[in-house]
């Protein structure tokens, strides 16, 4: 009896936390579970809800508004699979579980409080524009306001409606196992957790680069850049896709304008892989936390390659990875003057009543490039949207800038290419938008894959919404 008696004290007064904070404690889920949840709010209306669950020791469940528009931001909760992106990093909050929501009595029982609520930067109309727009593509978007980092529009397709799994019946079971295994991955968040090939949309980091390092000082002079280019020490020849286009000697105002693969690929060689690097990091890339809260993947530029694997890392190939998060932030950067606020989809965390827990609406910001390096590549941008590869994105009475891409995909290229186009549009008030599209599949023949032809459509459409 002594024993056991010492047992149980030890048990009580050594281990009882430990044990109350098992994730195996299926208190701890009833307790989470047995009120309505907090919200996440969306332009001041909440997207999810709660309803009464009708199966197991749970009493609640999550349901969503709109759920496929705005599961990348979003995220899941699920009675059996968790809590993933802003449902995950909020969870504490959104059950009442946080312990700034507690009142003196509530630490006294040590109940649980009234849970809060996370209020995101979200424009629902550039959420479901870009959403709409994307449509039965597999692809993704991401809109940011340069000025103040908030990030506007977040969309991934094909997507799901995370109502259909948040509970724990069979049916929920059902749709977990279909979307399992659907080879599309509809759960997987495309926007920010898919690095894949830039394409030519990272010439603007080696054209930023040059314009860095001084190796040229202006967009409209002319550069040494032989036409066709073989990459050094190889007989390894870069083509351009057009070859009709004035790309030898081109200024990098045309070889953005054109795409000129041999301009940007002799850059690259010619400022070295540690300069275009040095760039490419500055505005994000080899970020491993890159928290917006939700933290992105890695966009690489690889460290070991020799020049002529430089020579193809300087039009997005080789290595090279972005998400279309990462080419936001880059558009985004040379729109506000050469000085990236860091992205954010979260502003306000507060509790039940409104009064706030935390406030994220001024977040930090740095200096990637000058402010006469951006504007002149605004300046260039604007040039590739009026006269050059990207014309499907204008904007009557707004100047745009962008720059196309198409990416290799899969061995030997076997794959439909990669489309893409990043761009900032303002208008004559001076309100900004930039914005990242990538197109990863379509019905469209391969041939016909573009980043003007199918990604800047989706980006104009995002444009208009956020400059309305």
């Amino acid at each position: 009896m002594l024993a056991l008696l010492a047992r149980v004290t030890w048990v009580q007064t050594v281990h009882g936390e430990a044990l109350a904070d098992d994730s195996d404690n299926r208190r701890n889920a009833i307790e989470e579970y047995g009120q309505p949840f907090g919200n996440i709010v969306v332009a001041g209306k909440p997207v999810t809800g709660s309803t009464r669950a009708h199966e197991g020791d749970l009493a609640y469940k999550r349901t969503y508004t709109q759920g496929p528009v705005y599961a990348p931001v979003t995220g899941f909760a699920s009675q059996v699979r968790g809590w993933t992106q802003l449902e995950g990093i909020y969870q504490d909050v959104l059950t009442g579980t946080d312990d700034r929501l507690k009142d003196p009595l509530d630490a006294l029982t040590g109940h649980q409080g009234k849970p809060g609520n996370v209020l995101t930067t979200i424009d629902p109309a550039v959420q479901k524009a870009g959403y709409e727009a994307l449509g039965d593509k597999k692809g993704a978007a991401v809109a940011i306001d340069p000025s103040n980092g908030e990030i506007l529009g977040m969309v991934s397709t094909p997507s799901f409606d995370p109502s259909k799994i948040s509970g724990s019946g069979s049916s929920d079971a059902d749709v977990w196992k279909k979307l399992s295994e659907d080879e599309d991955q509809p759960t997987l968040n495309r926007a920010m957790r898919q690095p894949v090939p830039p394409g030519s949309t990272f010439k603007l980091v080696v054209a930023a680069a040059a314009l860095e390092d001084g190796l040229y000082s202006s967009v409209d002079e002319k550069t040494d850049s032989p036409d066709p280019y073989t990459l050094k020490g190889t007989s390894t020849v870069m083509k351009n896709e057009n070859p009709s286009a004035p790309c030898e000697n081109a200024t990098l105002r045309d070889a953005l304008r054109y795409s000129c693969n041999n301009v940007f690929a002799k850059l690259a060689t010619d400022l070295g892989k540690e300069k275009v690097r040095a760039q490419a990091e500055k505005f994000g890339f080899n970020d491993s936390k890159q928290d917006v809260p939700v933290r992105a993947a890695e966009s690489s530029y690889p460290k070991k390659m020799d020049e002529a694997q430089t020579g193809l890392s300087g039009i997005g190939q080789y290595e090279v990875t972005a998400t279309p998060l990462q080419m936001a932030m880059v558009t985004q950067a040379i729109a506000h003057g050469g000085e990236l606020v860091a992205p954010h989809m979260v502003s306000q965390v507060q509790d039940s009543g409104g009064s706030t827990l935390q406030d994220l609406s001024d977040p930090s910001s740095r200096r990637v490039m000058s402010e006469g390096a951006a504007r002149q590549l605004r300046s260039a941008m604007k040039t590739v949207v009026d006269e050059g590869t990207g014309t499907n994105a204008k904007i009557p009475g707004v100047d745009v800038g962008g720059k196309t891409g198409t990416a290799q995909h899969g061995v030997d290229n076997s794959g439909t290419p990669y489309a893409w186009f990043t761009s900032y549009g303002e208008n004559s008030s001076g309100k900004q938008v930039a914005v990242a599209v990538m197109v990863e599949d379509s019905d469209a023949a391969r041939a016909e894959v573009s980043g003007n032809g199918l990604a800047a459509p989706i980006a104009k459409r995002m444009m208009e919404k956020a400059l309305d």
